[in-house]
């Protein structure tokens, strides 16, 4: 298995993204967030990638970033699902364990039956992000493989030397290809993007220079810093207008702005959004605690499903900051 992410949010281009950067990148500091001490040695870039006809594999910015990288993409024919059968089949084992998990909600309401899903739920995603990596590197890359006849992982070692790593050529510009991204208006004050502001010194020579939308570029799990195409083709890295402001994640700040909405509040800044979702963030933590040490104290309340950031998250793989970015000044 080559990587995996995990969210709670629907199938889509941002999860596919990361996900494959997941499978592209070294995955040391990554497992040493998780506390995990067992190697997951596998890495680089594809040769090809089976995938299924979904709207997110068929996207621009998707095929643009295979091919500026390499990668074939081979489709699985429409209505001929055999062709994915090695990887249902894998995913198939994979559920099959989860839902022996406590909380789970089995595949239908037929299986499900009376159980009470949320009264046992005990895993916060995080934790069950864990549990998964867990059981691949410790049981499935350890366990004889019935078609190699011998563990994935002693396959893979045997043959790291004899191939090449083929890794990305420019990391940050692989990592900007699959990242989400909107066209946004450089106004003086900078770019507006969610309710917050940013500003880089670069993008000073091309305020009124051009009418013409920038493409913007964005990482949902950390929105303290964005990327902008300048006229020129090049990224630039903004960050908040307000540098003493902390990292938020974007589910943060929308669920931010929405509640500084719901008040009345018309003229909303970014130190409103940020402080509001860190306050916010607080709350959930403190009531994450609260219950868990309930759980312990054998109250039998449930502990809360959520996130501590709020965001499947993959801070440790290189992909959160890939390389030292350099402004562009020109």
């Amino acid at each position: 298995m080559t990587g995996f992410y995990l969210t709670m949010d629907a199938p889509s281009r941002l999860s596919t993204s990361l996900c494959l950067l997941h499978s592209v990148f070294d995955k040391s500091a990554w497992l040493r967030e998780r506390e995990i001490t067992e190697a997951w040695p596998v890495a680089g870039l594809p040769e090809t990638l089976h995938v299924d006809n979904g709207a997110d594999f068929r996207s621009r910015a998707f095929k643009r970033g295979c091919e500026d990288a390499g990668i074939a993409i081979e489709w699985r024919p429409p209505a001929e699902p055999r062709f994915g059968g090695h990887i249902e089949r894998l995913i198939g084992t994979q559920m099959g364990k989860l839902h022996l998990l406590p909380g789970t909600t089995f595949s239908n309401a037929q299986e499900l039956g009376e159980y009470d899903s949320k009264r046992h739920s005990a895993l916060s995603l995080r934790e069950l992000e864990r549990y998964i990596a867990l059981d691949i590197v410790g049981s499935y890359h350890q366990s004889i493989h019935s078609s190699l006849g011998r563990p994935p992982v002693a396959v893979w070692r045997e043959h790291e030397n004899e191939i090449p790593l083929r890794l990305p050529q420019d990391r940050m510009r692989f990592w900007l290809t699959f990242l989400p991204e909107q066209e946004r208006t450089l106004r003086p004050t900078g770019i507006h993007l969610f309710g917050l502001r940013y500003w880089s010194p670069a993008l000073s020579a091309d305020v009124g220079r051009s009418n013409r939308r920038l493409l913007v570029k964005y990482d949902p799990r950390d929105m303290a810093r964005i990327f902008v195409r300048r006229p020129s083709g090049n990224f630039v890295e903004a960050r908040y207008a307000d540098l003493t402001l902390p990292s938020v994640t974007l589910h943060e700040a929308v669920a931010a702005r929405r509640a500084l909405l719901a008040k009345g509040r018309q003229e909303i800044n970014t130190r409103a959004i940020v402080g509001t979702a860190i306050a916010q963030r607080k709350l959930v933590d403190a009531a994450t605690r609260k219950t868990a040490a309930a759980r312990r104290a054998g109250t039998g309340q449930p502990k809360t499903n959520v996130d501590d950031r709020g965001w499947g998250s993959l801070r440790g793989i290189d992909s959160s900051k890939p390389v030292p970015f350099v402004e562009d000044t020109e």
